[in-house]
């Protein structure tokens, strides 16, 4: 095993851990090592590059990601061909950091260009088919398109139930955008289920203290919260702060979206103090990222 295979089966591991800050100098030297041993259009070059952006983009540090996004699909393209896997994927991770900016306009044909490629490579039952029609689904939703998303949705979560059981990480995800769609339009006897549904999922495959379990806990909270069932929402919301801080730090974007979920939920039954102190950490950690 060379030593970019074995930094780099570090990373899977501390990546699928939701160590990300951990993860990053493990990145980095991974690049390095294939950029001393490398040419400069070998695909391995660029599948270190995106690892390094993926990170950064976890971490919210988008200025990072773009630049080193933007050479590996160059890579990919002239390696592997315009129509691959590869270039795919890399696609979806450039459109996501688009998406995360707000950047709508500039994520939406990087994300239908990577589901024309994945139908047409992989067919359309394919699970990473799946992943493009949920990517682009996000798009719609963030933009409240609610009409163009939820077709999108559905088939992806048939998809994905069909192709690896029903609980699967990417089932999860499905059921988890299908919901806050439900709950956008404010559906909240359908957006339970599948919210409780997704936690079950996520806990069972990356264990109580991940990225994700926090993500499912802040969704379902913030749906109690909407229904104004404040006793059920707020420590599921405490829960969620308290994995986001330990897994991802205290000055990540999501440790920021924890702090003003339970600010809101504070105000919302007349304790402004509490609000207040959690928003003024919140915006500490926003100004840091700009």
């Amino acid at each position: 095993m060379s030593e970019w295979d074995r930094l780099n089966n570090e990373l899977e591991s501390l990546y699928q851990q939701g160590e990300y800050s951990r993860a990053v100098p493990v990145a980095k030297k991974a690049l390095q090592a294939a950029e001393q041993t490398l040419d400069a259009e070998n695909p391995a070059l660029a599948t270190s590059l995106n690892s390094l952006a993926l990170l950064y983009n976890a971490q919210g540090q988008y200025a990072q990601a773009e630049p080193l996004l933007k050479r590996a699909l160059a890579i990919f393209e002239n390696s592997m061909g315009t129509e691959s896997q590869e270039v795919a994927a890399t696609l979806n991770n450039l459109a996501m950091l688009y998406r995360n900016r707000d950047e709508y306009a500039q994520a939406d044909p990087l994300y239908k260009r990577a589901l024309a490629i994945d139908e047409k490579v992989l067919g359309p039952d394919h699970p990473d088919v799946a992943v493009s029609l949920n990517n682009l689904a996000q798009l719609y939703q963030a933009q409240e398109q609610y009409a163009q998303a939820e077709p999108l949705l559905k088939r992806a979560l048939a998809i994905s139930e069909k192709a690896l059981g029903p609980n699967h990480h990417q089932v999860a995800m499905s059921l988890n955008n299908l919901a806050l769609l439900y709950a956008a339009q404010k559906q909240y006897s359908e957006a339970e289920p599948l919210l409780k549904r997704v936690f079950a999922i996520s806990k069972k495959t990356f264990g109580p203290n991940h990225p994700n379990v926090a993500l499912s806990l802040n969704n379902l909270a913030g749906l109690y919260r909407d229904q104004g069932k404040y006793p059920n929402a707020e420590p599921l919301f405490q829960r969620a702060l308290a994995i986001s801080e330990k897994t991802l730090g205290p000055d990540h974007p999501h440790v920021a979206t924890g702090l003003e979920n339970l600010a809101q939920l504070y105000r919302d039954i007349g304790h402004p103090g509490k609000a207040a102190s959690l928003n003024k950490r919140a915006a500490e950690i926003r100004a840091a990222q700009r």
